[in-house]
Formats: C-alpha cells, sequence, structure tokens
C-alpha cells in the first residue's frame, strides 16, 4: 500500500509532502508512475523510507491509487516496517 501524508512543508515556491509504501517495490513503482526521479528516494532500505513530493505529484499518487493519510497513519506504517524487519543479535 502506497501512502502520501497530510504535511504542507514550504520548499521554494512549492508545498512538500511525504510518499511512502509497505515495500520499496511498491514505492518506487508509484513513483515511476507519478514521474518522481528514482535518485530522490530518501532512507533507503530503512522504516522512513520516503519520497517528498510536491501537491501536484501528491494529486496524481492519489489518482493512481495511494491512500491519504494523517502523520499517525505515517507512524503507522512505519510501526508495521519496523514489526516485519528481523531482530539482529
Amino acid at each position: 500500500m502506497v501512502i502520501v501524508d497530510d504535511m504542507q512543508a514550504p520548499f521554494g515556491r512549492m508545498v512538500m509532502c511525504h510518499m511512502m509504501a509497505d515495500t520499496t517495490e511498491e514505492l518506487l513503482q508509484m513513483a515511476d508512475t507519478i514521474g518522481v526521479d528514482r535518485k530522490w528516494l530518501q532512507a533507503s532500505g530503512t522504516k522512513r523510507e520516503h519520497f517528498d513530493i510536491c501537491k501536484s505529484k501528491r494529486a496524481l499518487a492519489v489518482a493512481a491509487g495511494a491512500r491519504e493519510v494523517t502523520g499517525e497513519g505515517v507512524m503507522d506504517l512505519m510501526r508495521r516496517k519496523r514489526d516485519r524487519q528481523p531482530v539482529r543479535p
């Protein structure tokens, strides 16, 4: 599942939010679908893995099936990802 949050962080003339997913594959597929370059992936391989996307890309992601969430939804996703990761000795 791909999510976009309700953050509205100014960045130059743009307003940005986060796009995250349960898996890296889902996240990269959505990035490709909405035209976000994979090089902008942040925190790769961690529970915080995400893209910062502008409002126009957010709208495209929602139209392509991303779920709109609040900050609590982001935390829920990160907890699910953390709980799936193997415990290291």
